[in-house]
This record gives C-alpha cells, sequence and structure tokens, in this order.
C-alpha cells in the first residue's frame, strides 16, 4: 500500500471522530495540535477526550452523524462496527482512516513532530508504526537539542 504525504488544511474541515476509548483519545489528542473544530460520537467517552476543545456527542453512532463529515476516524474498538462505518463513509466519498484496519484506511496518521511553523511527519504505511515513532522521536531530540543545523 502506498501514500502520498500531504498537509491538508483543515481549519475549517469537518471532522468527526467515532469512538472515545483510549485510541479515539490518542487521535483526538493529535488532532487538537492542529484545530479545535471536530465532533466525538461514542456511547461513552474518555475524561481526557471530553477535556479537548472539541464538540462530545454520548450516544451510539447513527447514519445521520455523517452528514457534511469530511475527514473520519473511526477508533470504535469494535471491529465490525468500525467497518460498518467506513462502508457508510465509502458511499459518500469521505476520507476515513480505520483505527484497527490499516488496509480499509484512506489515510493514515503519521508520527508528527511540531514546533512553531515546522512539522515533520513520519511514515512507515502502517507497516511499522513503532520504528516511525523512533524516527520522529530521534528527529525531535536532534531539532531541540540543536544538534541538527536546520536554518
Amino acid at each position: 500500500m502506498d501514500y502520498l504525504p500531504i498537509t491538508i488544511k483543515i481549519v475549517s474541515a469537518n471532522i468527526l471522530i467515532v469512538g472515545g476509548g483510549k485510541v479515539a483519545t490518542h487521535k483526538a489528542q493529535i488532532l487538537a495540535r492542529f484545530t479545535d473544530k471536530a465532533t466525538v460520537v461514542a456511547p461513552e467517552i474518555t475524561d481526557e477526550l471530553k477535556a479537548l476543545p472539541f464538540q462530545t456527542k454520548e450516544k451510539a453512532f447513527e447514519p445521520s452523524d455523517l452528514d457534511g463529515v469530511q475527514l473520519l476516524f473511526v477508533c470504535t474498538g469494535d471491529h465490525e462496527l468500525n467497518h460498518q462505518i467506513k462502508q457508510l463513509a465509502a458511499e459518500r466519498h469521505i476520507l476515513t482512516s480505520v483505527c484497527d484496519d490499516p488496509e480499509q484506511c484512506d489515510f493514515i496518521s503519521p508520527a508528527i513532530y511540531r514546533n512553531d511553523n515546522l512539522t515533520i511527519a513520519v511514515g512507515s504505511d502502517s507497516r511499522d508504526v513503532k520504528r516511525s515513532i523512533r524516527v520522529r522521536n530521534r528527529i525531535k531530540e536532534l531539532i531541540e537539542n540543536d544538534t541538527l543545523q536546520i536554518d
């Protein structure tokens, strides 16, 4: 599977996260570094996720939740439900990341380092996420310790 690394302007994007657990919280925490506009839908939502600047709806997912959505993260913890939501999103041409199934993803979230106006994304096409994180952490260390001169 090959992915094109791009940067998407999400200031006015309608973003939905379906799921309220640990994985959804992690995705939302990353997203919160780039926008304060997203909606989270799940029957139960972690306190950490509720603390983020997003709208939360503690309820079961309904197909109408996809109305107007442009970017979707599906992180329910239920593989079958994730698949069903992905199918509904595909019918609406919504870019979707299915957190438990990289094969179904239209996009994947790389390991990100952000400092001021510099954003570095390290990806492995979901083949070696831990390695991507190690590389990102090393880059972060080099930049923050002034070992890597970029100016």
